[in-house]
């Protein structure tokens, strides 16, 4: 079963325009299209909190108004069953095995939802930080024509609870603050993967997602600077997001890896990621 997967990824492979540089990966299941837009939930070892969370997408009623894409970045705590994510109205379970993390993940996604037909991608955490009811407002923003829709606890309507005090105060007086000067777009909430984007956009040759340069968490602060930058319709949304009590649920908690974010957010915002 394993090898007829691999060959179908190969396939689907080969259909990527030719500038397209897309990491290797697994098509674990893939039960098809039926909606114009697709949320992609990036994960790697979430445990309990992806199961619960694909639990809250159906009591959301996600799966009526798209269609539901985990990208797996290698998981081994055995939390994604198959028939467990297709009892809660999954699509499609794609796993990256080629190298990097976030930014690899996610250019599979988008590269395999571009190649499908949708109109629009959502991207939500894995880690069950995000309120999942809040997905109908990402959609009805985008066929209203925004481009790109970010999700901001920090807007009027929106909340947030045990945010870590550091990463507060790094948002609020850098992320943020830089990527609006630097884009000329107002942010207020850029470090946050709910976020969506339109087809256009991400085909776009000004923008070029797919490239191996983006491999860790580089996509997110590129686009929040390159998109609008370039004139296409942003807009932010108000959203809930709760980190529970204790250590924070994330994959970036040394203090080089905070460092390595900072990084990135200078290199963005200076224009040395454009194509």
């Amino acid at each position: 079963m394993e090898s007829r997967q691999v060959i179908r990824a190969k396939e689907i492979r080969r259909t990527f325009p030719p500038d397209w540089e897309v990491p290797e990966f697994r098509v674990e299941f893939w039960d098809g299209k039926t909606s114009d837009y697709c949320v992609v939930v990036p994960v790697i070892n979430e445990g309990y909190r992806i199961r619960h969370f694909v639990h809250r997408l159906k009591d959301a009623n996600v799966d009526a108004i798209a269609d539901i894409i985990i990208v797996d970045g290698g998981s081994t705590d055995g939390s994604l069953e198959q028939e467990y994510l297709r009892s809660y109205s999954v699509r499609g379970l794609l796993t990256k095995s080629g190298p990097g993390k976030l930014s690899s993940q996610l250019r599979v996604a988008y590269a395999f939802s571009l190649l499908g037909g949708y109109d629009g991608i959502v991207t939500i955490d894995g880690n069950n930080k995000d309120d999942p009811q809040a997905i109908h407002d990402f959609i009805r923003l985008a066929q209203n024509g925004y481009d790109f829709i970010q999700a901001s606890r920090f807007l009027r309507g929106g909340r947030h609870r045990n945010t870590p005090f550091l990463r507060y105060l790094a948002i609020r007086l850098l992320h943020a603050p830089l990527l609006s000067i630097s884009s000329g777009f107002h942010w207020t909430d850029t470090t946050q993967g709910f976020r969506a984007y339109s087809r256009r956009s991400l085909q776009d040759h000004r923008i070029k997602p797919f490239r191996d340069i983006f491999k860790d968490y580089e996509l997110l602060a590129y686009l929040s600077y390159r998109l609008p930058k370039v004139g296409f319709k942003c807009i932010e949304t108000p959203t809930y997001r709760l980190y529970p009590k204790g250590k924070a649920p994330t994959k970036i908690s040394s203090f080089r890896g905070n460092l390595d974010l900072v990084k990135t957010l200078f290199l963005a915002c200076s224009g040395k990621f454009n194509p």
